[in-house]
C-alpha cells in the first residue's frame, strides 16, 4: 500500500521488470499448455507403463525403465566431458567451439562432483575478460549432459555480449537467457552421436531430452497459477492451500500418473518448487523459454543455415531490444498462442514418432 498498489501481484510484476506481458498472458499460457502440451504428455506416460508392463503408472514409476535397459552413459570423466562438448558445439557452428575451446584453454570449467565441493551448476559470466565459468557437479549421467549443453548456451550468450558497451546490456532478462540455453539443448541433439557409439543410444538420449523439454512446462503452468491463488486469497488456511494446489495438480497432471491413496504426499508436492518460498512469481520466464527455444530448434531443422545466424543475431542484442524483440530476431514467436504451439508439438510429435520411443 505504501508503494502505490493495493495488491502486491501489480507489484511485483513491475519489480520483476515485467513489462511486456501481463496476467491475462500467464492465463493464456497455462490453458494452451493444459490444452496442447499436456496431451503429449500423458503419451509420454503411456510409452513409459507400456515399457514397464504396467497398465498404469504410480508416482515412482515416472522415471523407471525396464531392468534390461542399460543406463545411458555419454562420458566417463571431466575431460571426456569437455573435448566431447567442444566437438559437439563446433558442428553446430565454429564459433560455437570456439567458445568452449577458449574456456578450456583458460580454466574456467569445473564440471566434475567432488567430496566437500558446494552443489549446483551454473555459468557465470566474469565482465573483466568476457570469458564465462562453468560449475556443476557431473557424474556422467544424461542429466549432466544436458546441464553442460544448458550452461554452454548460456556460456555463448555471454561471449556474444561481452563487446557490448554498457554492463547493463549484459544483464540479461531470465526470458532471453533461458532462450539461449534451452535451444542449445535441443540444437544439440543432432549431435549426440558424438557421446554416444550406437545408433539406439543416440535415439533414447534424443527421445529423453525432448520427453523433459515438455514435460516441464505443466509444472511451471502448476505452479505459476497456484502462487497467483496464494497471493490472491492472502487470507487463506492450510487446508484450503492444499485442497487448491492438488485441484492444480490434477488440472496440470493430466491422466498419465495415479495417485491414489497418496493425497498427503500429492498435497505437498508444490513444497519442492524452491521458487514460491524466495522469489514468488518468477518462474512462467522459463516457460515462455521453452516454447522459444523448441521454435528455434523447430527453425533450425527446417532451414539450418539461417535459424542458427538467427539465433546467433539474437542473442547478440542482450539487453539492448525488448525480450519481444530478442525473440523476433531469432524467427520465434515469444508468448503462448495456442495455434503456434500446436505447429510446434506437430512438428515435434513427427520427430518423436521417427524416434520411437
Amino acid at each position: 500500500l505504501g508503494a502505490g498498489f493495493d495488491a502486491y501481484l501489480p507489484y511485483r510484476l513491475l519489480e520483476l521488470g515485467r513489462i511486456e506481458y501481463d496476467y491475462a498472458d500467464g492465463m493464456s499460457f497455462h490453458e494452451a499448455i493444459r490444452e496442447v502440451v499436456l496431451p503429449v504428455c500423458n503419451r509420454f506416460h503411456a510409452d513409459r507403463a507400456g515399457r514397464l508392463g504396467l497398465s498404469v503408472l504410480r508416482p515412482w514409476d515416472t522415471r523407471a525403465e525396464p531392468a534390461d535397459r542399460a543406463v545411458l552413459k555419454p562420458f566417463d570423466s571431466e575431460q571426456e566431458l569437455v573435448e566431447r562438448s567442444i566437438r559437439a558445439f563446433a558442428a553446430i557452428d565454429p564459433y560455437f567451439g570456439d567458445c568452449l575451446h577458449t574456456m578450456n584453454a583458460m580454466g574456467h570449467f569445473d564440471l566434475y562432483s567432488r567430496k566437500g565441493k558446494a552443489p549446483g551448476g551454473y555459468n557465470y559470466p566474469l565482465m573483466e575478460t568476457g570469458a564465462p565459468f562453468i560449475f556443476m557437479n557431473a557424474a556422467g549421467t544424461m542429466e549432466d549432459l544436458e546441464t553442460m549443453m544448458h550452461e554452454g548456451g548460456h556460456a555463448v550468450h555471454s561471449f556474444l555480449t561481452c563487446v557490448l558497451p554498457l554492463g547493463a546490456y549484459r544483464q540479461l532478462p531470465s526470458e532471453t537467457a533461458e532462450l539461449a540455453s534451452m535451444s542449445m539443448e535441443l540444437l544439440a541433439m543432432e549431435q549426440y552421436s558424438v557421446f554416444f557409439d550406437d545408433d539406439e543410444s543416440v535415439r533414447r538420449a534424443r527421445y529423453e531430452q525432448l520427453h523433459r523439454s515438455l514435460s516441464v512446462l505443466p509444472w511451471i503452468a502448476a505452479i505459476d497459477a497456484f502462487q497467483h491463488w496464494i497471493y490472491a486469497n492472502p487470507g487463506h488456511s492450510r487446508a484450503e492451500r492444499t485442497t487448491q494446489w492438488m485441484e492444480i495438480a490434477t488440472r496440470f497432471g493430466g491422466n498419465g500418473v495415479d495417485w491414489s491413496e497418496l493425497d498427503a504426499h500429492l498435497g505437498r508436492q508444490w513444497q519442492s518448487q524452491l521458487h514460491l518460498f524466495e522469489v514468488p512469481f518468477y518462474y512462467i520466464e522459463y516457460g515462455f523459454a521453452q516454447l522459444g527455444a523448441l521454435g528455434v530448434w523447430k527453425r533450425s531443422m527446417e532451414q539450418e543455415s539461417n535459424a542458427l545466424a538467427d539465433y546467433k543475431a539474437a542473442l547478440a542484442l542482450g539487453q539492448t531490444r525488448s525480450v519481444r524483440a530478442v525473440y523476433a530476431r531469432a524467427g520465434v514467436e515469444f508468448g503462448a498462442d495456442p495455434e503456434a504451439i500446436r505447429s510446434l508439438l506437430r512438428f515435434v510429435d513427427g520427430y518423436l514418432g521417427e524416434l520411437g520411443n
